[in-house]
């Protein structure tokens, strides 16, 4: 029976290996980013979304056979349409709100908390979402290439979770640079087959003949409506789910903020303007269609890979950077719900330790919780793209209406030019159009799964402010401190043998209190008695030797050998037995060296603090009095 408890020395070595060497507060300016540093980070999301929101799109339209590859252009200019609003929109929203925050702030300071906070649930949810489809549709695309692979889906989306979690705790500046690389690779691959694609059709007169045979078309099973044109729309809507990201990341880019933030989002958007219209363009010209997910499945990309080029060297380094951009596009979630979580928690609806920034100036908590919602999530859903899809894009395009409804208000207080007021206006219309528009279209289908949870993480982060403000208004004082009547404390000090640990504890309580008080729980073992026969030669008659008043044992029978059942209950009744002083409790504990060596001591002291914070009040103290191994 030992009090002496444990340590943990880190290899910091180790840490920092893994993790990266601690920063300074001073070194936060030189982790500031660009424009070039910008793109991975905060458009990786909107970038992928093009290697699987045309296909979405497509995949509807398989019904309609070869007269359904006509319609995916005329949609994805209607897309295009609402992209250019939500561009202009947000490029509003950075300038005005260069703190970042994007739909939350903007809703909260222009429509009201409640606004603001159903923003910032609908994109909490739809971040957690985002990671989760993005790294499940880069399994899924590399499961379909290597079918043995199948079997190891879930673990190898949580393989890529561990890595994406980990580059983003070393800093932004890391992740930036560490997703560089399979960003550009992506665009500069998916950009020349465009260009070689827009090259041979045109130059055949719109009719190119692909390089490599495609599959052949269905026939049609079904005809146009307008209902299956706009749950066309709404599929192909999960193209724009990355477009808040910059607004909200805002203070990540190096001064002039709002101006880098601004160019890094046209550049974004330009981006995925020039690649969704020219997949659609490519995919009417060479009439391409999806195929069945279920049988013979090959992805849209692939089939305009092997008609413009063929299946070469091109073809495979392409599909490698699309498997490698799909699986790492959760970075997007990832650079921006630590810092919307970093937001709200600054304004109390969230935990504290959620606007703090870790050993690399980064919002740890933020990144490792959004790490554990989406492992959750991709474990509850086997980490099958097909059954998370349903989910997404709600939380975003409700943000975005919020977003600019907002901004309209801010525009009216300000009073702003008519211009500001009309892009902002025609932002909100659509993007609640569209927001009604895939909630209907996917409401069976898993979106009442996003509904049934937005209000519910809005109801919790009330429950967090609402605690703070209790807290806040129980401690709060404005009086002068009483120092009148002050009793010192009864020292209690739980002691299992004599040693030089429990020596020290002792030494310590008589510097807190004359009145000291040695606990020793007697479980009927040979050396209570040689112990209990000891006590005076080793504390009794030194203490009165140095003109203190003796330490009292207290010897606390234990039939049934429990040793902290007997102490807390010894306290509690001190306590109520001595109402006009404080009990401070010393408790000794040995520190270890190593972190392997916490495994060989009981843990007696962690628990007996634990039980009397639970069960203890305002007059219970705590002390503890550590012992460091030197071996």
């Amino acid at each position: 029976m030992s009090w002496v408890e444990f340590g943990d020395n880190a290899s910091m070595p180790l840490l920092d290996l893994v993790f990266g060497r601690p920063l300074a507060s001073q070194e936060e300016r030189a982790q500031k980013i660009g424009s070039v540093s910008g793109i991975p980070i905060f458009g990786l999301d909107a970038l992928s979304s093009a290697a699987y929101g045309p296909e979405a799109a497509l995949t509807l339209l398989i019904p309609l056979g070869a007269m359904g590859v006509a319609y995916i252009l005329p949609v994805t200019v209607s897309i295009l349409v609402l992209l250019s609003i939500l561009y202009f929109s947000y490029r509003q929203t950075i300038a005005a709100y260069p703190g970042g925050g994007g739909s939350y702030t903007v809703a909260r300071e222009n429509i009201g908390t409640g606004a603001g906070l159903l923003a910032a649930s609908a994109l909490m949810i739809d971040y957690v979402l985002t990671a989760a489809v993005g790294i499940s549709a880069g399994v899924g695309a590399l499961v379909s290439a290597v079918p043995s692979l199948q079997p190891h889906t879930l673990a190898i989306c949580l393989s890529i979770l561990a890595v994406i979690t980990i580059v983003n705790l070393r800093g932004v500046r890391d992740s930036g640079l560490a997703f560089i690389v399979p960003t550009y690779l992506f665009v500069g691959c998916l950009f020349t087959m465009i260009g070689v694609g827009a090259f041979k059709t045109l130059a055949a007169g719109g009719h190119p003949v692909p390089v490599e045979p495609l599959p052949a078309l269905p026939p049609a099973t079904a005809t146009v409506s307008l209902w299956l044109l706009l749950k066309v729309f709404s599929s192909g809507c999960t193209a724009m789910t990355g477009v808040e990201a910059v607004s909200n990341g805002v203070k990540a880019f190096r001064e002039p903020t709002a101006h880098n933030a601004r160019r890094t989002l046209t550049i974004i958007i330009v981006i995925l303007m020039v690649l969704l219209a020219g997949i659609a363009w490519l995919a009417t010209a060479y009439h391409v269609g999806a195929t069945d997910p279920e049988k013979n499945y090959e992805s849209v990309l692939s089939m305009l890979l092997r008609a413009v080029a063929g299946r070469g060297t091109f073809y495979y380094a392409s599909i490698a950077s699309i498997l490698l951009v799909l699986s790492l596009s959760a970075n997007t979630a990832f650079a921006d719900f630590p810092r919307l979580c970093r937001i709200i928690a600054h304004d109390g609806y969230l935990p504290r330790a959620f606007a703090s920034t870790g050993r690399r100036l980064v919002y740890s908590h933020g990144i490792c919780g959004l790490a554990v919602l989406t492992g959750g999530l991709l474990i509850l859903f086997g980490g099958i793209t097909d059954r998370l899809i349903p989910l997404y894009a709600v939380g975003a395009f409700l943000a975005f209406t919020l977003s600019q409804a907002g901004m309209v208000q801010h525009w009216r207080r300000q009073g702003g030019p008519w211009h500001n007021i009309a892009i902002n206006g025609l932002g909100a219309f659509s993007t609640g159009v569209t927001t009604a528009v895939v909630l209907t279209a996917k409401f069976l289908d898993g979106a009442w799964v996003t509904v049934l949870l937005i209000p519910l993480m809005l109801l919790g982060m009330l429950w967090v402010r609402n605690h703070y403000q209790k807290v806040a208004t129980e401690i709060s004082s404005h009086d002068p401190g009483d120092f009148t009547k002050i009793q010192s404390p009864i020292a209690v000090t739980p002691i299992a043998n004599w040693n030089k640990v429990s020596e020290k504890a002792l030494r310590f309580a008589y510097t807190v209190s004359d009145d000291v008080r040695a606990v020793y729980v007697s479980t009927g073992d040979e050396s209570d008695g040689s112990f209990c026969t000891n006590w005076s030669a080793y504390a009794e008659v030194p203490a009165r030797q140095a003109g203190l008043r003796p330490p009292r044992l207290e010897v606390l029978d234990s039939p049934y050998r429990w040793v902290l059942i007997p102490i807390l209950n010894y306290v509690l009744e001190l306590e109520k037995e001595n109402p006009d002083r404080p009990i401070a409790v010393i408790l000794p504990e040995m520190v270890e060296r190593h972190w392997a060596h916490y495994f060989l001591h009981n843990q007696r002291a962690e628990v007996l603090k634990t039980w009397l914070l639970l069960r203890g009040n305002r007059r219970i103290v705590l002390i503890n009095v550590p012992w460091y191994l030197k071996a």
